[in-house]
């Protein structure tokens, strides 16, 4: 039995039929060039064959009704892969929308606590000789960075390459192994005692400076927890998902950053509030006073291959009263440079219990509910995930982009992340379907959003790409 961290087991305690909090990456490949229409079948024959389940594709909850006051993982022998892993088609004509539909409905099913908690689909029929491959787990067990690094241990460089493992027979390659640590009950709680003694002159210090700021308000820059205002994205939200995608050269964003002295994370926080603020003056709905954003920040070292989530939080001022982007844009750079400097100051040890406090107050509307009720503590999640450098391929198929799909809350309808791929910038937009029925226009509205970036920096505009939606 291993008992899971704090930031982990919130994941659990939040998890409804309304919220299910799991997250999933879209990847989309295109058939070997000799490919004939035996390829695809072979790959699921493949995938049904490799019964071998890798860490933390191997776990599952231990009592699963039980949860919410010792939730702990052990080692699932009888895994059905058959339940796991699913084989789908796309409906002519097999295009972005009709791939957008279906995992827009994939992502809104909640999961089997029974079961250790993802899911693998294949999916054939995209358009242009394309298949589609959607891997959904809990997020107490993974996050964006150790998703990603999970994804890319599965596939290879070369395109040569063959009898390639699916993911879960692959897993994450922690150092930990394939088995989870024995740990008695009380052995948890006293090294969970000693961890957080050791953590208490940090994570003190780092609440006081934010306690000051609250009461004397002396940093403009600084956006607190609850600063941002009610809006349109911060209600009570359904069980179903809506999913949208755009890319763009990962290269245009950097020149943009370079040109307007800030970082690729501010220009992609500028796309998110340039294309939030036209949204909502459009229906009359943009506050007062501007928006802020929930910025998850990996801690975890280049070298930790491990599963779990190894995240902290900040909160971002998206200045939204801001009309002029290139203001817009550095406003938000000292913002978001404000709060990580706050982080900064924390040892690495005092991270977890530190992010655990922070999130508490959101945690706790949820659980209580008030989520969606209140004032929310940022008015959405923006997140960016640095992915794979180079082209990649699985038994000599090519991925061709891939998109991250998120998770949403009460209060928090809107989710939008991006991953780095390969000289791509990959944005996933997962909105709640009821809340937000036109939510492909923010993913329209973002791409315009470069276009006018680009022109206040002084760079020529490339051709705007057409949104992907469903």
């Amino acid at each position: 039995m291993k008992p899971l961290k704090p930031l982990d087991a919130a994941w659990l305690y939040v998890d409804t039929r309304a919220t299910p909090m799991q997250v999933g990456c879209l990847a989309i490949f295109s058939l070997p060039a000799k490919a004939g229409p035996q390829f695809l079948k072979k790959q699921v024959e493949h995938f049904r064959a490799a019964r071998e389940f890798a860490y933390p594709f191997n776990l599952r909850l231990v009592a699963p009704g039980l949860r919410f006051l010792l939730p702990a993982w052990e080692e699932d022998r009888q895994i059905d892969l058959e339940y796991h892993f699913r084989h789908s088609a796309l409906p002519q004509p097999g295009g972005e929308r009709e791939l957008g539909v279906l995992i827009s409905r994939l992502h809104s099913n909640p999961m089997d606590f029974g079961r250790p908690l993802w899911e693998c689909h294949l999916i054939e029929g995209l358009e242009n000789r394309r298949f589609a491959l959607y891997m959904k787990m809990h997020h107490s067990l993974v996050d964006g960075i150790g998703g990603m690094r999970m994804l890319a241990r599965m596939l290879s460089p070369d395109p040569d390459a063959r009898d390639l493992r699916p993911p879960w027979s692959v897993g994450a390659g922690s150092r930990g192994g394939s088995r989870p640590a024995a740990e008695t009950p009380l052995q948890a709680v006293l090294d969970g005692v000693r961890t957080q003694l050791r953590t208490v002159p940090g994570v003190t210090r780092a609440f006081g400076e934010l306690l000051r700021e609250a009461v004397r308000h002396e940093d403009k820059d600084w956006a607190l927890p609850f600063s941002g205002p009610r809006s349109a994205f911060n209600g009570k939200i359904s069980g179903q998902r809506r999913f949208a995608t755009q890319h763009y050269s990962l290269e245009r964003v950097r020149r943009i950053a370079k040109a307007a002295g800030v970082t690729v994370n501010d220009v992609f926080l500028e796309v998110c509030a340039a294309s939030m603020r036209r949204y909502l003056g459009e229906i009359g709905a943009l506050p007062d006073k501007p928006l802020t954003a929930g910025v998850p920040v990996s801690v975890r070292p280049a070298d930790d291959q491990g599963a779990g989530n190894a995240i902290s939080f900040i909160i971002a001022n998206l200045n939204t009263h801001i009309a002029d982007p290139l203001a817009r844009v550095r406003a938000i750079h000292e913002s978001a440079q404000r709060a990580k400097e706050h982080l900064q100051q924390l040892h690495k040890a005092d991270i977890d219990n530190y992010t655990a406090l922070f999130m508490a107050p959101f945690m706790a509307q949820l659980l209580s509910g008030l989520g969606g009720h209140t004032r929310p503590m940022f008015n959405l999640t923006v997140s960016n995930v640095p992915g794979p450098d180079r082209p990649l391929y699985f038994n000599g198929a090519r991925m061709e982009q891939m998109y991250p799909v998120s998770l949403l809350a009460h209060g928090q309808a809107l989710n939008i992340t991006a991953v780095s791929y390969a000289g791509q910038f990959n944005v996933g937009f997962t909105g709640c379907r009821d809340t937000l029925p036109s939510m492909q226009r923010l993913s329209v509205y973002a791409g315009d959003a470069l276009d006018a970036l680009e022109a206040a920096v002084g760079i020529a505009a490339e051709a705007p790409r057409a949104a992907e939606t469903a």
